[in-house]
């Protein structure tokens, strides 16, 4: 079976939700792990890698978690392939650029994904939809616990699991969320809970983890440290601080649509008229527009368009599923031409964003602004 036999349709993954799916678009919790006496795998040569993917492949297939999983070293899929994982956030950058000695186990509904040999020898992950951190943390610990009565792990009483980056020495645990923030942005407060939440010791990343920009106006949560605190710990200290952001978005939306709504209304309009009318669009645009989007079908601005519609045209005008779409190698000029063309046929029974009665008037702080 090819992965896309196998991967969720992008309009069925939309439609998965969870608690505080308007703001929260995916909660993971991530362990690394490493074989005892084998080499990391950037330090490991290629037929050591070859062996480590030999021993632990077979033992992550054997778990009843993982039945009827999609299994595959990563040199037997394509470049498309892997880029199409990493759009749908179930691999990372990194791992797409692994081939032979490198692997993926992926479950049927795509709730546990385990990387083989991408900076460590095992990064397995428990994917939910919305804030469900708990759910993700007990599902992987059962996932973790089964692999150590297979596999020789590397452990040190003093410093726990080893890992490649010392960052992750310890518990080896990553907790992290998705939030689509559009109204913290244009409330001009985001860089404020930044800091915030740095000086809890937290990171904040874009839509692709490390090193990416934060394109739809979606961020990336996750703790920073790993050593001396409790799995149980982390993961319920970050679900406090995520429940804070939640709220300085809830509040952030509603004071824009109570002090700016003729601002809030011209960025989401003006997003709809170039989404549902341009002939050429990149995915960068397309994805800060969608956001818009996504705002106005929260503020009931779009009667007729549902959230999952938005989410899905979000993963479908990715790069690599565009060029799924269509089977055929894409220049980048072109994919902007087709993406542009889905877009206007998406969005051609859509009608224009309604206004509220009562917030169409422009405030005395929207009339300074222009």
């Amino acid at each position: 079976m090819n992965i896309h036999e196998f991967l969720t349709s992008p309009a069925d993954s939309a439609r998965r939700e969870g608690p505080h799916n308007k703001i929260v678009l995916s909660s993971r919790v991530r362990l690394a792990r490493n074989l005892k006496g084998l080499a990391f795998p950037g330090w490991a040569k290629k037929v050591e890698r070859v062996k480590t993917l030999e021993i632990i492949r077979p033992a992550v297939e054997s778990l009843t978690l993982m039945g009827d999983s999609f299994s595959e070293s990563m040199d037997n899929l394509t470049v498309m392939d892997k880029n199409i994982l990493v759009e749908r956030h179930l691999i990372s950058r990194e791992h797409a650029a692994k081939s032979a000695g490198s692997g993926l186990v992926l479950n049927r509904d795509e709730s546990l994904c385990v990387m083989i040999n991408e900076e460590d020898h095992l990064r397995m992950q428990a994917l939910r939809p919305g804030l469900q951190l708990k759910q993700a943390w007990g599902a992987i610990d059962q996932v973790d616990t089964k692999l150590e009565k297979k596999l020789d792990y590397a452990f040190s009483p003093d410093l726990g699991y080893l890992t490649a980056c010392p960052t992750n020495l310890g518990t080896g645990i990553r907790v992290s969320a998705m939030l689509h923030l559009p109204g913290l942005v244009l409330a001009e407060q985001i860089n404020q809970i930044i800091q915030a939440v740095n000086k809890l010791g937290l990171a904040v990343r874009g839509l692709y983890g490390e090193g990416t920009e934060a394109l739809g106006n979606v961020f990336q949560v996750s703790n920073q440290m790993t050593l001396g605190e409790a799995e149980s710990d982390i993961v319920e200290r970050l679900n406090k601080v995520l429940s804070q952001i939640i709220e300085h978005e809830e509040n952030a939306r509603q004071t824009l649509i109570e002090k700016k709504p003729k601002s809030v209304y011209n960025h989401i309009g003006r997003a709809y008229g170039i989404l549902a009318n341009a002939h050429s669009i990149s995915s960068k645009e397309t994805m800060n527009l969608l956001s818009l989007m996504r705002l106005g079908v929260d503020l009931g601005m779009f009667p007729d368009l549902e959230r999952w519609q938005v989410d899905e045209l979000f993963i479908v005008t990715q790069p690599a599923h565009l060029q799924k779409r269509f089977s055929e190698k894409l220049s980048a000029e072109e994919r902007d031409l087709l993406r542009a063309d889905m877009l206007r046929e998406r969005l051609r029974s859509v009608s224009r964003p309604k206004v509220k009665p009562g917030n169409g008037s422009a405030s005395g702080s929207d009339k300074s602004a222009s």
